[in-house]
């Protein structure tokens, strides 16, 4: 199958139904639901409409979308609606990049207890932020923050990170004054880093004493609350990884990511090269090899394939968009 015509619509409409026969029982309700979407997605299943051209008569048929947040086809236009809603927003100051992301063991539980693990993610990196940048020894001032999750690898391993986009300054206590951060420096790293270490393993150690954590497989052991404080042990001594990017070129470039970046799926179609008898082969960037040799194929057997994109269905209901401090929906436009 030729790479221009290549859909992830098409792997799972050639080999889904009998991969989802083999792994009933293990597919969750919103992973079928996604699959069932992305096949059906401007297909005659959806239905659709005729448009005809008045000048010559011709009529041409166009099928509905699934519009589902997981779909590739159906992100670029709720990208653009967002975008437009948010460009409003943008102030004029130097705006920073900041990334947070968990370690692989707790990667590893956070795929079982997505909803809590991720929100975790999202409101310890937000108050991580937030202290720091309100500490008078650092900024003194109240920021506003935007965080986007992503749960995958390029080669669409689970991943889970949030990436902050955030305005390099904030405002006084008494929010009459703006107070800039020093030109081309944010926050310092380690200091979040520390910061966002201590307060997710204090909440997740809570989320285990509330008996919001579910535990399968080789981690139900962890289910025994000193099996479980043994296990963060070490997470508490090794380095979680937290990083601030440069300041972005102009608050237009700060519109350019938001656009690549908060309506992304695990895959983009433009990223398939073929389906044929070994499998899926797509491309993928490999983060720890330099210069051109970062970018790379590999081909998955197509149930594999599609095991490692479901992966990243997230639990319905969940924003994978959230706003806090100054930019949350109750601040932003004042």
């Amino acid at each position: 199958m030729g790479h221009a015509a290549l859909e992830v619509a098409d792997i799972f409409r050639l080999h889904g139904p009998a991969w989802r026969q083999a792994q009933r029982d293990h597919l969750s309700l919103a992973q079928l639901k996604v699959m069932s979407a992305i096949e059906q997605c401007r297909s005659a299943a959806l239905g659709g409409h005729v448009l005809r051209c008045n000048g010559c008569g011709t009529d041409q048929i166009a099928y509905n979308s699934c519009r589902n947040r997981h779909c590739p086809k159906c992100q670029a236009g709720a990208a653009q609606r967002w975008l437009e809603a948010r460009t409003a927003d943008l102030l004029p100051v130097e705006y920073y990049h900041v990334v947070f992301t968990l370690p692989a063991p707790i990667a590893d539980i956070a795929y079982c207890n997505k909803a809590v693990v991720y929100g975790l993610l999202f409101d310890i990196a937000a108050e991580t932020l937030l202290t720091i940048g309100g500490d008078p020894k650092h900024l003194g001032a109240r920021l506003g923050v935007t965080l986007v999750l992503h749960t995958w690898g390029s080669a669409l391993t689970h991943h889970p990170h949030v990436h902050g986009v955030v305005p390099g300054g904030g405002l006084t206590r008494d929010g009459e004054h703006w107070i800039a951060c020093r030109r081309g420096f944010f926050l310092p790293v380690r200091v979040l880093s520390r910061l966002f270490r201590r307060r997710f393993l204090e909440a997740l150690q809570q989320a285990h004493r509330d008996a919001r954590l579910q535990f399968f497989g080789e981690h139900a052991p962890l289910a025994d609350a000193e099996a479980f404080a043994r296990w963060l042990a070490p997470l508490r001594q090794c380095e979680w990884v937290v990083y601030a990017k440069r300041p972005f070129a102009g608050p237009e470039a700060v519109l350019a990511y938001l656009s690549r970046y908060t309506h992304r799926v695990a895959i983009s179609n433009s990223r398939l090269i073929a389906l044929d008898e070994h499998g899926v082969t797509f491309r993928w960037k490999d983060y720890r090899a330099k210069g051109r040799t970062r970018y790379k194929a590999m081909t998955l057997d197509a149930g594999e394939f599609m095991r490692r994109f479901l992966l990243h269905v997230l639990p319905g209901g969940f924003h994978r968009i959230r706003h806090y401090g100054l930019l949350a929906n109750c601040n932003r436009t004042a």
